[in-house]
């Protein structure tokens, strides 16, 4: 097995199993967010809410960019 093919399939590895559980895991957090932003009593919760939309949006933007950037490099590389 090549470096080329080894790399290739631990892509292909991470783009099917770790990158969706990552982004599920993101929306979550979202998700959870927005239930205590909404439905918690007192500013505290709405507080804590606030805080997990952030946490949740911030790993959305933190795995698009990311991603992207490997995909970029990998298109851009020679194989």
């Amino acid at each position: 097995m090549t470096f080329a093919q080894l790399v290739d399939s631990l892509v292909k590895v991470v783009d099917t199993a770790v990158m969706p559980l990552l982004y599920a895991l993101a929306f979550l957090l979202f998700l959870i967010g927005m239930v205590r932003f909404f439905f918690m009593e007192g500013e505290e919760g709405r507080q804590k809410g606030r805080v997990f939309m952030l946490w949740g949006m911030i790993g959305f933007v933190v795995l698009f960019g990311v991603w992207g950037i490997v995909r970029l490099l990998l298109s851009v590389l020679p194989a």
